[in-house]
């Protein structure tokens, strides 16, 4: 199977690199290689290679910085999806795409399933959504997995800077009344490889009739403070904490340019049915990221 992934020095690409390679040929690309604010270097890589599957890991995900860079995030995570999606389709190469729970407001209060009306609060839920939207006019052979709460302990994630907070403060604030379920990266990439093992070398054909829309994402759900508390719990170094309380807070407390949704949990049963896979436990992944990848310095 030739593979052509994008984003692959990402925290979720740079796992799908790994998770990809027994599968073929992978080709990863990543910024300043490509630039998928300019989709025409892709394009040209994509029409050269020739390859059966498009991975696109990239996305722009500075949510608060997308409130005053809406053209930036719309070139990267809309325009740009839609056009590989055109072109894969025209060369008959299946197309995987993420997308995120902040296309929902967070107001339904249970975790949310593919029919659910999207309403994202800010700018980069916005961008988001509307690459979605871009993905499935293209149409071809599409498959579009929103996830939620993506860490990994390679690159700057919640997790990271939990770890690094609690080395260098006594007293944490964290809120309690934004909740959902976090992914481990490895994991989305891991099940990303497993639905393509199953294609027998036929991806285009294979997912043809699975093409869509899901939610992929760490079985389960908590708050952020719930997640901080368990990041510390299960911190291979707990000797080098110094933190000694943890107190829960609101969003309100703290002031971002962009709004965040409160409850984004999502419901992944589809996916689970259609392809016979499911992610584990947020909490038991994220106890195996932490014996794998012990945090080893500061966030950044």
């Amino acid at each position: 199977m030739r593979i052509l992934l994008l984003g692959n020095t990402g925290q979720l690409g740079w796992e799908l690199e790994r998770a990809l390679a027994p599968l073929g040929e992978v080709h990863a690309f990543d910024f300043p290689t490509i630039n998928l604010a300019e989709p025409d270097s892709i394009l040209s890589i994509l029409k050269n290679l020739l390859p059966q599957v498009v991975v696109n890991a990239t996305a722009y995900t500075a949510v608060d910085r997308a409130e005053s860079e809406a053209d930036l995030a719309y070139a990267i995570n809309a325009t740009a999806p839609g056009l590989l999606a055109q072109e894969a389709r025209s060369h008959g190469a299946a197309f995987i795409h993420y997308s995120t729970d902040y296309v929902f407001d967070g107001s339904k209060g249970s975790p949310y399933t593919e029919s659910d009306p999207p309403a994202p609060l800010g700018v980069y839920g916005q961008s988001k959504l509307a690459g979605e939207q871009a993905v499935e006019q293209a149409g071809g052979t599409a498959l579009i997995l929103r996830t939620s709460w993506v860490y990994s302990l390679r690159r700057d994630s919640f997790v990271t800077k939990i770890l690094a907070w609690a080395r260098r403060q006594k007293s944490l604030r964290l809120v309690n009344d934004q909740i959902s379920g976090p992914t481990w990266a490895r994991m989305l990439a891991e099940v990303t490889a497993q639905l393509l093992a199953q294609t027998n070398h036929d991806p285009f054909g294979w997912l043809e009739t699975r093409s869509g829309l899901y939610h992929l994402a760490g079985s389960g759900y908590c708050s952020r403070l719930e997640w901080g508390k368990a990041i510390l719990e299960l911190d291979q170094q707990r000797d080098e904490q110094i933190v000694e309380e943890i107190l829960p807070a609101s969003t309100e407390d703290f002031p971002t340019p962009a709004r965040r949704p409160l409850f984004s949990a999502l419901d992944c049963r589809s996916f689970n049915k259609v392809f016979g896979l499911q992610l584990p436990d947020w909490k038991s992944a994220l106890s195996m990221a932490m014996s794998d990848s012990p945090f080893t310095g500061e966030s950044h």
